[in-house]
């Protein structure tokens, strides 16, 4: 009779696995969805307005450069402060929205580099993405560790970069792009595994939505800081 209830108890354990593993991949596919989504509609916008030099001018040749500049961060912001807050549809509407800035500000990018290389540049970056984030899903080692370490470098991005702009430095830039591949390649699959272990089995909808919705935050920023980076060293100008 004991040999009969551990037999029951091993295979109803069993499908409780399958179960889990079904669902999380049903909700890892989604975060990729909706990360691969928003690179397309930031990719066909960048196209979309560089090929019109009447909204260059608009947006590029006027304060309205700034708003254009600044309005990703703006939409971080209100994603990350209002997660709790909006309900899933309004999370998707900011995540959309800053897919669109992004392709608004990223416009610069078809007229200063050759179509050639930025097509090169982006199977590379999503190449590399797609290994790292695969090592982040599938590897047993915790990084965690890593996360502190990994913030520090995005500030000590943020600050070389800033400096930069008052030296206009050649080679400066070229260390914060190389500093910046390395950061963000160890991002990738630090947040990959984080969005993984932030999945709870038999969750309400609307949440399991959130979190869909953010973790495909996380993964769009790495992998557009990983392809402008990738740019700066292999792109070949116009």
């Amino acid at each position: 009779m004991a040999l009969q209830d551990r037999r029951v108890f091993t295979a109803t354990r069993t499908i409780d696995r399958a179960e889990v593993d079904v669902g999380l991949r049903q909700y890892m596919l989604g975060v990729y969805n909706y990360m691969a989504s928003g690179v397309l509609l930031t990719g066909i916008v960048a196209f979309l307005v560089s090929s019109s030099p009447a909204l260059m001018q608009v947006i590029f040749g006027t304060p309205l450069m700034w708003v254009v500049m600044l309005s990703p961060l703006a939409f971080v912001f209100a994603m990350s402060f209002g997660i709790n807050r909006f309900s899933p549809t309004t999370l998707q509407a900011l995540f959309w929205g800053l897919c669109t800035a992004y392709g608004l500000s990223f416009a610069t990018i078809f007229l200063a580099f050759t179509g050639e290389s930025i097509a090169r540049v982006f199977f590379i970056s999503a190449g590399a993405f797609a290994g790292l984030s695969l090592y982040g899903y599938t590897t047993k080692r915790d990084l965690s560790g890593f996360g502190s370490f990994l913030i520090m470098g995005v500030f000590g991005i943020l600050l070389a970069t800033i400096v930069n702009w008052f030296l206009g430095s050649a080679a400066l830039q070229f260390a914060i792009s190389v500093l910046g591949v390395l950061v963000f390649a160890g991002l990738t699959a630090y947040d990959t595994q984080q969005i993984k272990e932030m999945y709870v089995e038999h969750e309400e909808a609307g949440v399991r939505t959130k979190k869909s919705v953010m973790g495909a935050l996380q993964l769009y920023i790495s992998f557009v800081a990983l392809f402008m980076f990738l740019l700066q060293i292999f792109g070949s100008r116009e």
